[in-house]
């Protein structure tokens, strides 16, 4: 069975994705560099989440369809913190219309 997740996409579409700069592969940490903007001396923001309508730079394929996090081994903490299933979740999916659970 397919993870819903892989479906979906809504979070990485709907919110801002800040993390300290210690996650960044050129600062000991393993996001890459060229995904991410600098917000302060230590934060970072992945790139595309600053948005009105916000959109990972790292996400790819169609919401609601067939995506995938195209630096999902690297991710950052907000990102592998983030749970399926829970309010925030849920708040996204309807955002964008997709309104079946997970």
């Amino acid at each position: 069975m397919t993870h819903p997740c892989l479906t979906c996409g809504a979070c990485c579409a709907s919110f801002r994705v800040d993390f300290a700069v210690q996650e960044l592969e050129g600062c000991g940490g393993r996001v890459p560099c060229g995904l991410a903007d600098p917000i302060t001396e230590h934060l970072h923001r992945m790139r595309g989440t600053d948005y009105r309508s916000p959109r990972c730079a790292a996400l790819t394929g169609k919401l609601g369809d067939k995506v995938a996090c195209g630096i999902y081994e690297w991710r950052p903490s907000p990102c592998r913190e983030f749970e399926a299933g829970s309010d925030a979740c849920r708040q996204a999916r309807l955002r964008h219309g997709l309104t079946q659970p997970v």
